[in-house]
């Protein structure tokens, strides 16, 4: 009976959501896309013939806000184990990036190009059990940093979704680590009881 109460009270904000509409009238595939078209906004993260990868990007929001500010110079690649419905002016790879065969798809997408930007708004299936879901969005948001650190070129950006608990201090050590500067972003589509935020670290350090 809780869960079903739990499910109505969430449909019910879902319909009635501000950006859920606006999504359904700009023809943005989800509400997320106003989060990253906020933070771009804020912080010029992307102009034309940049070549930008979206990690976990089902069902395509952010690559669908990205591929028109990269243009025909530029080049988006969406990301996800998920199925994508095609969307102009992104190249679509279905397969789990931690994987040799999806990064091999990517890398033969990308040719000679290096990445510019890496965004990643990857979260777990929630179970209900927080320490359970902090863990396993950390272990995404790490995912993210890693194939950053493998691919992303230097001087480049990532841009992640956290969650605030457990983990998230260590995190945010090793993004100061890596990039020159690291900050907080709270989109205003965020919804307000959520303790998702993001880290925006900007300028990767040259490996010596």
């Amino acid at each position: 009976m809780a869960r079903t109460k739990t499910s109505k009270a969430w449909m019910h904000e879902h319909v009635t959501d501000v950006y859920v509409r606006r999504a359904k009238q700009d023809g943005y595939r989800s509400r997320s896309a106003y989060k990253l078209l906020e933070m771009l906004e804020k912080d010029k993260l992307v102009r034309s013939g940049m070549t930008v990868v979206d990690l976990g990007a089902a069902p395509g929001g952010w690559s669908q806000v990205l591929a028109p500010l990269v243009g025909a110079k530029g080049q988006v690649i969406a990301l996800d184990i998920l199925e994508m419905a095609p969307l102009r002016g992104a190249v679509l790879i279905r397969g789990d990036f931690s994987d040799e065969s999806t990064l091999k798809l990517l890398e033969a997408q990308l040719g000679d190009r290096s990445i510019d930007l890496v965004v990643s708004d990857m979260a777990p299936n929630i179970s209900g059990v927080g320490l359970v879901d902090q863990a396993r969005s950390i272990h995404l948001a790490e995912l993210a940093l890693e194939f950053a650190r493998a691919r992303l070129k230097p001087g480049g950006d990532l841009l992640v979704k956290v969650f605030q608990g457990a983990g998230l201090d260590e995190f945010r050590k090793q993004l100061t680590e890596g990039f020159a500067s690291v900050a907080v972003r709270k989109p205003k589509a965020s919804r307000d009881r959520s303790s998702e935020f993001y880290l925006l670290a900007r300028g990767k350090r040259q490996v010596s």
